[in-house]
Order: C-alpha cells, then sequence, then structure tokens
C-alpha cells in the first residue's frame, strides 16, 4: 500500500466516523421524540480506491409493528367516540336512586298520585300531580334533547374529520413526490419518512389504513376494509354536515349526508364498511346507530306512558280516540307518529290551569263538564294502577316482558348501562393494547444506552484513522527532509 493510498484510506475513515458521530447525536437529540426512527449509517469498502463510503442513512423501523400500532389507534379513537356517547345518554335518562332520573321522577309522580288519592278534594295535591306529571313528561323531552343534541354534534364532528382527512392525504401526497425527488437524487429521506410516519398515524385515529411499498420510496394507503385513498392520485371524501338534526332524520332514509369517496357512495357503518374501526365509522355509528335505538327506545316508553292513560276505560269521561292525560303535543297519539314522541309529551290542557283548564279534573275526569264529589278517588286510583298494571310495550327494544312502567324504565336504564359497560370494556383494552405497542415501538426507537457504545467506537475510530493521518503527516516530513 502507497502512502497516498493510506492516506485515502485514513481521509474517508474520518469522514465515515464524523458522519457516523453526526447520525448518533441525531438519534440521541430526538430519544424522546415521538415518531422519531433511530437512524444508522451505511458504509461499505471501496474495492478499487481502497477505503470506505457513506452509502447513506438506514432508518430502522418494524413495518408490522408500526401497522398494528395503526390500527390500534383507530380501534381506540372509535371506542372513545362510542363510550362517551352512551355516557351522554347514561347522565340524560339517570340511574335508579337518583331524583332527577327518569325513574326518580315516575316515582314521585306515582307517590303524588297516591296522595292524591287519599284527599282527593285537596287541590293542592291535584296540583302536585299536575307537577309531578309535567316532570315526567319534561325528564322524557330533556333526555330526548340529550339524545338528538349528541346526534347534530356527532354530525358536525363527521364533517371536520372528513376535511382532515382530505388535508391528511393531501400532504400525505406531496410528501410522497419529495421522497420520490430525493431517492432519485440520492438525498437522504430519513426526515420525510418520519413526518410521513407522523401523518399516517394522525390519518389512522380517523380512518384505520395500511401502507403499500411503492417505487421510489413512495407508499399507497388502502383502509382495512379495501378503500384507495392514495395510489399516484388522492381521493376525496365528501359529507356535507346538517344545520338541523331530528329524531326522524337518518342516513338511511337519505335525510341525513352519507359519506362518498370520490363521489361513490360507501357504507359508513357496520363491520362492511370501507372506513370500520376509526373514529369516522363510530360518529357514523353514533348518529344514525347508537343514538336511533336510544330514542326509539325512550320513544317506546312515552308511548307505553301515553297509552295507559288513553286507555278504554279508565276515564269514563272520555271518547274512545281521545286524548288522556299524556299527549303528543296536545293531540291523542298515533302509532305512525311514534318516532320523537319522547320529545313532543305535554299534558293535557283540560287539567292545567295556566291553560284554561281546571285541577278538578284531574279527579272527575278530563272530559267532565262540571265537578263531582270532591271525595271520589276512583279515577285518581285508576291512574295509579295504570301505571303499575304489567304489559308488554308494543314497541322498543326492552319491552318484550310484561312490566309495570317503572319497570320498563328500568329495563332501559339497565340496557345502556350495561352497552355502555361493554364498551368501556372495549376502550379499556384498546387502550392497553395501544400503549403497549406504543412502548414496544418507543423500545425500538433510540436505545441511548446502545447509541452511547457505538458513540464509543466511533471515538476510537476517530482516533485510530486520526492518528494514521499524523504518522503519514510525519513521514512525508522525514521523506521531504532527505
Amino acid at each position: 500500500m502507497g502512502i497516498t493510498s493510506a492516506l485515502n484510506n485514513a481521509m474517508s475513515g474520518l469522514s465515515a466516523t464524523s458522519r457516523t458521530a453526526e447520525v448518533i447525536s441525531t438519534n440521541l437529540a430526538n430519544a424522546m421524540t415521538e415518531g422519531y426512527a433511530a437512524r444508522e449509517t451505511v458504509v461499505s469498502s471501496r474495492n478499487k480506491t481502497g477505503g470506505v463510503s457513506v452509502q447513506g442513512v438506514q432508518r430502522h423501523v418494524d413495518q408490522v409493528l408500526s401497522a398494528d400500532l395503526m390500527l390500534s389507534g383507530g380501534e381506540r379513537s372509535g371506542a372513545e367516540t362510542r363510550v362517551a356517547f352512551l355516557e351522554t345518554v347514561e347522565r340524560a335518562i339517570g340511574v335508579p336512586g337518583e331524583a332527577q332520573s327518569l325513574s326518580g321522577r315516575l316515582a314521585e309522580f306515582e307517590a303524588s298520585l297516591v296522595s292524591a288519592a287519599a284527599k282527593p278534594e285537596d287541590d293542592n295535591r291535584l296540583n302536585t300531580v299536575l307537577k309531578r306529571a309535567e316532570e315526567v313528561a319534561g325528564a322524557l323531552d330533556d333526555s330526548t334533547t340529550a339524545i338528538q343534541t349528541a346526534r347534530g354534534r356527532a354530525d358536525a364532528e363527521i364533517g371536520q374529520v372528513v376535511k382532515q382527512v382530505n388535508t391528511v392525504l393531501d400532504q400525505l401526497a406531496g410528501i410522497n413526490r419529495t421522497i420520490v425527488m430525493a431517492e432519485t437524487s440520492g438525498q437522504s429521506t430519513a426526515g420525510l419518512l418520519d413526518q410521513r410516519g407522523q401523518l399516517l398515524a394522525q390519518l389512522s385515529e380517523a380512518v384505520p389504513v395500511r401502507s403499500v411499498p411503492r417505487d421510489n420510496g413512495a407508499i399507497a394507503v388502502f383502509t382495512p376494509g379495501g378503500a384507495i385513498l392514495l395510489d399516484g392520485t388522492v381521493a376525496e371524501l365528501e359529507f356535507t354536515a346538517s344545520n338541523v338534526v331530528e329524531p326522524h332524520m337518518t342516513g338511511d332514509n337519505g335525510l341525513l349526508s352519507g359519506l362518498t369517496i370520490n363521489g361513490v357512495n360507501i357504507p359508513s357503518r357496520g363491520d362492511g364498511s370501507p372506513i370500520a374501526g376509526g373514529r369516522l365509522a363510530a360518529l357514523f355509528e353514533v348518529r344514525d346507530g347508537l343514538a336511533v335505538e336510544a330514542q326509539q327506545d325512550l320513544d317506546a316508553v312515552a308511548r307505553d306512558l301515553v297509552e295507559r292513560f288513553e286507555a278504554t276505560g279508565l276515564d269514563p269521561t272520555l271518547a274512545p280516540g281521545d286524548a288522556g292525560l299524556f299527549t303528543d303535543a296536545g293531540a291523542a297519539f298515533t302509532p305512525a307518529d311514534e318516532v320523537g314522541l319522547a320529545g313532543r309529551l305535554s299534558i293535557n290542557t283540560s287539567a292545567d290551569p295556566d291553560q284554561g283548564g281546571t285541577l278538578w279534573r284531574l279527579r272527575d275526569g278530563l272530559g267532565a263538564g262540571a265537578p263531582g264529589p270532591g271525595g271520589d278517588s276512583r279515577l285518581l286510583q285508576a291512574m295509579g294502577e295504570a301505571l303499575s298494571t304489567p304489559q308488554s310495550m308494543a314497541s322498543g327494544a326492552v319491552g318484550g316482558s310484561e312490566r309495570g312502567l317503572s319497570g320498563h324504565i328500568a329495563a332501559l336504564t339497565s340496557r345502556i348501562g350495561q352497552e355502555r359497560l361493554t364498551q368501556d370494556q372495549s376502550l379499556s383494552f384498546a387502550n392497553t393494547r395501544h400503549a403497549e405497542l406504543s412502548d414496544m415501538q418507543a423500545r425500538n426507537a433510540v436505545d441511548s444506552d446502545d447509541q452511547m457504545q457505538r458513540l464509543l467506537q466511533v471515538e476510537q475510530a476517530y482516533a485510530a484513522n486520526a492518528r494514521l493521518i499524523e504518522t503519514i503527516n510525519t513521514m512525508m516530513d522525514q521523506l521531504l527532509r532527505i
């Protein structure tokens, strides 16, 4: 080996160790940076000229782990969305034992009927019956408002998420192009790959995705359900938010917007949906699934309440088809108009002094033309018995068994609570899985101890190359003095 060759080898060694030290220092500086992948210089020997050359910087990523982590992020986000909605419904309906709950309001109404029946001539007790009846109707209305408000919020959030997804897809397409240009010109793409990984993780929260390699470092992005979001061209998601969301409005009947990808309508919820598993699908499930089912059960309870007081023979002063104590916005109930009934309940104006009625009709009959005997408690007792008489509900998912109205409300409360517990368990599992995968990825990211050991090796290699250059310099000085 000539002196010139030895000097070239040493200089290339210094250059390689300097670049390696730079990469290691970058790794250590980003040890706590989320989404950062550890780098390593790729060095190869020069066959003809001798020495070493830096071929580039390799980014170490467990692709399988990263893909699982992205999917788990979507699963967790979807579970959080469903749990938040069910907690809203549970709070709105209340739990047994709470005075402000639906079951608590009904219990107070039943107690007021018993109290009034014991002294039917007392207008104060009759007024208490009226107020307690209004509170029952108000509790059903408040629960309806909470459910429809949650549906409206979900509809608005769908619009926001769709915009975010479109924005992230555009950014991914831009980074794809930049990476391709960097690859073809031989520049490092490690930082761009980190940024792309962060965008994929952000996207997967809304729509679970998988990436597939394409030429020159580019990727295509698909959902596990088969929707193509990015493959050279960017897919466009479209959704139109509604200013108003009412109980009768759903995506299924076309009164609320569905989701399209490149102009094609797709199933927005359910296992067959191409976007299933993330927050976007969960929001559709809340708007058109969970909330609709909760409203149907609430309307079934309201219908049962109305029909108990419209039953033939309960109030002899009413003709068949007349409205009872509880009305559908002042009119008799029609089964075809059940949707949203819980939000339209009102008390018959015949018994409400504020609306031109009289309290004594609670005792003597809503259709009575004149007051009857003050001590007649038969109607008040019959109304109390109507509430407790076991019967099945005509609609809803919880009314198959024969129960009193309080039993049906308890069944509804139990059903909501059980569904919330089920979703809580799903969320707990998703959180645990996501946390474990995140820890595994963090352990694979930057190992500070390993990087410090590598830095010591680099220091030794640098010192050896520097010593060789110093020796060559000494030899050259001696040769020149000869």
